[in-house]
């Protein structure tokens, strides 16, 4: 359980300064807060420097303005919820990247909540902090067709778990979307294999690509090594950072990412990381 001081301070991050009773209202204003002000990214991975995904550390990350990625976004949230009272409950999911099969493997960390309205029935919401640029707000766990933004989202029955459901990403968007099995899973140990592939394997899609995402409500943002691509409506431009100095501004400006626990000469590293492998890649594509 978080403790007073890491829930103020954590509810300060989101700049939430009052507490309110655990209403839809209330979990939609937390929500949107988060996406916006706490980046989804890979930076810790990228630098060699991963935090373990155990509560503690996961909150740690969020009242000290840093972030992480899934595992550390949902864990984390998924506390503070508690802590204000909703029932918060996780599952075991799976992202489907383009072009390939929908799965359920415990590579991501899902999260629904669940609260009576003013009605007194049972209401429970897709909740979930930890995909980057979707969703904006939580969504309702029935099937339909969800508008946020520029950004539309299909909440259906999963194909690959039984009673599960899966959330499908915008067609514009960088995957496909991501099945979430139906057991509540009550703590962490099964997603810590998967934090230790992702966070130190060399079969890892992030040691080498350094990505942040965060979501706002007209669109999205990504840094993807020394790409900048913002999405404004239905507008989506790229552009190509040149200089360390562009492309820290751009971390601290846009993502709120001031990499807060590197030293300068590590910030100069990261950099000097990221133009290599983006060099590597425009000569790869002979762009």
């Amino acid at each position: 359980m978080l403790t007073n001081e890491e829930m103020i301070n954590y509810l300060a991050r989101l700049g939430i300064r009052e507490i309110q009773p655990p209403t839809r209202s209330f979990l939609f204003e937390l929500h949107k807060a988060h996406v916006e002000r706490i980046p989804w990214e890979t930076v810790d991975i990228f630098a060699g420097k991963p935090v373990p995904i155990d509560i503690k550390a996961s909150v740690q990350l969020m009242v000290n303005r840093r972030s992480g990625y899934c595992f550390h976004l949902n864990g984390a949230f998924g506390e503070l919820l508690r802590a204000l009272g909703y029932q918060v409950s996780w599952h075991r999911a799976g992202v489907q990247p383009l072009g390939e099969e929908p799965r359920v493997n415990s590579f991501h960390l899902g999260m629904t909540v669940c609260f009576k309205n003013e009605q007194e029935a049972d209401e429970r919401w897709i909740v979930d902090a930890g995909l980057g640029d979707m969703p904006y707000e939580p969504l309702p766990l029935r099937p339909g067709i969800y508008q946020q933004g520029p950004l539309m989202y299909k909440v259906m029955e999963s194909g690959v778990t039984k009673g599960g459901w899966r959330l499908e990403h915008d067609p514009q968007a960088s995957f496909a979307g991501a099945d979430y099995a139906p057991d509540v899973v009550h703590d962490l140990e099964e997603f810590k294999p998967k934090h230790e592939i992702y966070s130190r394997s060399a079969d890892s899609p992030w040691m080498n690509l350094f990505l942040v995402r965060h979501r706002h409500a007209a669109g999205s943002n990504e840094l993807r090594g020394c790409v900048w691509i913002k999405r404004e409506g239905r507008d989506i431009v790229k552009s190509e950072i040149q200089s360390k100095s562009q492309w820290l501004e751009i971390l601290g400006d846009v993502f709120d990412e001031h990499l807060v626990s590197y030293s300068g000469q590590e910030r100069d590293e990261l950099w000097k990381k990221a133009w290599k492998l983006h060099e590597e890649w425009k000569r790869k594509n002979a762009i």
